[in-house]
């Protein structure tokens, strides 16, 4: 006679296991292995830009309020300096010829990289050739460019730009030499070396348009001016303002033409703030004043790039709203 096994005894039911119950934590583990990594990686920039950028900026700003004098210990002036960069004339001079070289060399780099990437936007194959050459002075070193000019500027008739006017009966000019002239010269030579880098990237905006809208305008019977202005325009418009702000603040700090092709003359006629600073601090050692006129460079500096940005910012919240 057998006998029917015993069915096993009840056992209590166990959860199954939670598979994902360790992942928060290896991914935290994870995030902070990789942050740790990027961390690591920043570390030797970060404490270059402390020690060559910040930390010299805030003791600019410190010196500003001192009438520095080396050996002897700072005197605390308040805002003197200050007072003497808003009201002295040489300074207000400075000022003035900044914000003209500031203004005419945005334009002027900005209109003319727009011309040239018009002309050489496309995918033939010989243009690779011609952009590159015409970007080459984007990428030479400022002093070479102004000795490049300062010979093309010679004031003489055998120099190449007075040659260049007198095929069209005009006499020879003291491009360089002259109250009247030095200055928009210099501003030529500004805008010939930043317009090639604004026309790459006003080339890099036009191969994002989207083709579908030229085409629309082709059916609808536009001309050129009007896909230009219509369609070209529109869409380089966050290009423009990023342009705006990089030229704005080069022009702001030009200093290495002036320096090397004038060195603020003739009489003051090119004199711009970054050289009457560089004058002030290191020739008359009038580090406080000079420290101010930077901090004044620096705020004027900040104040266009956030207008700026403040600007593309409504500019692309009305063009969403539409």
């Amino acid at each position: 006679m057998t006998t029917a096994a015993a069915p096993p005894a009840h056992q209590p039911s166990q959860a199954p296991p939670r598979i994902g119950a360790s992942r928060p934590t290896s991914r935290f583990t994870r995030n902070l292995r990789g942050h740790t990594v990027a961390w690591l990686f920043l570390t030797p920039a970060l404490v270059l830009f402390l020690v060559f950028k910040f930390i010299p900026m805030i003791r600019g700003i410190e010196m500003s309020f001192h009438d520095v004098r080396p050996y002897l210990g700072d005197r605390w002036v308040g805002v003197d300096n200050y007072v003497r960069v808003l009201t002295d004339e040489a300074f207000l001079s400075a000022i003035n010829h900044t914000v003209i070289l500031a203004v005419g060399q945005t334009v002027g780099s900005i209109a003319l990289g727009f011309v040239l990437a018009l002309l050489l936007e496309g995918t033939v194959r010989h243009l690779w050739f011609i952009r590159t050459a015409v970007f080459l002075p984007a990428i030479v070193t400022m002093a070479v460019i102004t000795e490049v000019w300062r010979i093309l500027y010679y004031p003489s008739a055998d120099g190449v730009v007075n040659g260049i006017i007198g095929w069209f009966g005009a006499g020879p000019s003291q491009f360089l030499n002259s109250p009247d002239t030095s200055l928009m010269s210099v501003m030529a030579v500004g805008i010939w070396r930043g317009a090639p880098y604004d026309m790459m990237i006003i080339i890099a905006g036009l191969a994002g348009v989207d083709r579908t809208l030229y085409e629309a305008a082709d059916v609808d019977g536009a001309t050129t001016r009007q896909r230009l202005w219509h369609v070209t325009l529109p869409a380089l418009r966050p290009v423009f303002a990023i342009l705006l702000t990089l030229a704005a603040i080069r022009g702001l700090r030009v200093f290495t033409e002036i320096f090397l092709l004038t060195n603020g003359g003739p009489n003051g006629s090119t004199e711009v703030l970054m050289t009457l600073v560089y004058k002030l601090g290191l020739e008359r050692s009038e580090l406080g004043v000079a420290a101010a006129g930077s901090v004044v460079l620096l705020v004027a500096t900040v104040i266009l790039t956030v207008a700026v940005q403040v600007w593309r910012a409504r500019s692309v919240a009305k063009g969403a709203g539409r």
